[in-house]
């Protein structure tokens, strides 16, 4: 009988966040895919796990999907786990489920911890529908990724290097209007937490004579203009009650 591939996601930021499933799946699978067996084998520690450890990243995993699949095949439990978060958002992963769902193996994906979900919640700006955009392109595609966006009414949601944030904010303000709200969202889940929360011109001023540190999720307004029958949203995103 064929094993099963759990996705699991680890912490963010502190790692209490560790959900109770997600150890019991770490210590019950026969191999443990890991994006850095480093970073990985500080969370094991942590909660006492003694996983077999194989290292499974964007470098590597066109060559190792296929041997990960047959070892499933012949009974295999595996789980795979990115640095922080859910693998596949940003993250390895993609690949190895969209080969092991192509054989009929069982995929399970454990809920769990990922950056964009409390930056959206946190932001204050409409989270009933949005878009994850994720890493925008760094050169080719990047212009024709903002212009696309011009036209997008629901919630943007962004993640960028704390080292391009000011020249991110900078672009989508451009392609978008200063005046668009926006909030940047940074170290989700750890001491430093923070959500700072204005237009995108306000913001591209703060982080152009600030250093940003730590992971950035930029969450940035829809265009305003008609979504759903009968319901305007204002420059903020909100449903105007006139309608």
């Amino acid at each position: 009988m064929a094993g099963v591939l759990y996705i699991v996601p680890t912490p963010v930021g502190n790692l209490a966040d560790m959900t109770y499933r997600a150890v019991e799946v770490l210590r019950s699978v026969d191999l443990i895919l890991a994006e850095d067996t480093r970073t990985t084998s500080v969370l094991l520690k942590h909660y006492g796990i003694e996983g077999h450890l194989k290292s499974h990243h964007k470098f590597n995993e066109h060559a190792t999907a296929s041997i990960i699949k047959e070892r499933i095949l012949a009974g295999a439990d595996v789980a795979l786990v990115s640095d922080a978060g859910t693998p596949g958002i940003s993250d390895p992963g993609f690949l190895l489920v969209r080969t092991c769902a192509a054989e009929g193996i069982e995929v399970r994906t454990l809920p769990g911890a990922t950056a964009c979900i409390p930056a959206l919640v946190s932001s204050g700006l409409p989270c009933d529908s949005f878009c994850f955009e994720g890493f925008l392109p760094r050169k080719k595609g990047r212009q024709t990724a903002l212009t696309a966006l011009e036209a997008e009414t629901r919630t943007m949601v962004f993640y960028e290097s704390p080292y391009r944030v000011a020249a991110t904010l900078g672009q989508l303000a451009e392609h978008l209007g200063a005046d668009r709200a926006c909030c940047v969202s940074r170290e989700i889940s750890k001491v430093h937490e923070e959500h700072r929360r204005g237009t995108l011109g306000e913001l591209f001023d703060w982080y152009s004579a600030h250093e940003a540190k730590g992971e950035i999720v930029i969450i940035v307004a829809g265009r305003p203009g008609r979504v759903k029958k009968n319901e305007d949203r204002d420059e903020f995103g909100q449903v105007s009650q006139e309608s």
